[in-house]
């Protein structure tokens, strides 16, 4: 069952009219990859709640702080031309980071995410983008089983925003249930 933009709003108030921006694209791309369901919606919509900021940011606030600097010439994310840590920074409801991974998304989406990365700030790219990283890492599966702190270490690396990411995740399956 869809996602309303009522329904939306309980769980990330923060998002305000950005939640009407936002259901159609979250909808159709949750559907595309789906994460369907209670248990899926609502820890998607938690962590990407978490990531954006309630829907507010779909691009990373560049400082640029000591960890966006180590971006640059990160072969993990493969950011091998000068300039790739700042031009791959991330975008999108879930932060995808780095040229590499932006090739990978642009070749699943269909887009020409290296020469256009602005394209997953887009609501439809931004929100796509994050359902098929959510389905490229496994996360329906850690989301069937209630594995919320391995879905935030896959999406994270850690555990950073982890109270801010539970909060949501209790309010996201108190509207969903």
């Amino acid at each position: 069952m869809p996602i309303t933009q009522q329904q939306l709003l309980q769980i990330l108030p923060n998002a305000r009219t950005q939640a009407g921006v936002f259901v159609s694209a979250l909808n159709t791309a949750m559907q595309h990859y789906q994460i369907v369901g209670p248990k899926r919606a609502a820890a998607f919509i938690a962590q990407i709640g978490h990531e954006s900021g309630q829907l507010r940011y779909v691009r990373e606030i560049w400082g640029p702080t000591a960890a966006q600097r180590g971006y640059e010439g990160r072969a993990d994310l493969g950011n091998t031309v000068p300039g790739d840590g700042r031009k791959y920074c991330g975008r999108g409801l879930v932060q995808i980071t780095g040229r590499a991974n932006y090739a990978k998304c642009g070749e699943a989406l269909g887009l020409d995410l290296i020469n256009h990365p602005e394209l997953l700030e887009l609501p439809q790219h931004a929100a796509m983008s994050a359902a098929w990283f959510w389905k490229q890492k496994g996360l329906n599966d850690l989301a069937d089983r209630d594995e919320f702190n391995t879905i935030t270490r896959r999406i994270n690396g850690g555990l950073n925003g982890l109270a801010d990411r539970l909060e949501l995740w209790k309010k996201a399956r108190e509207v969903l249930a």
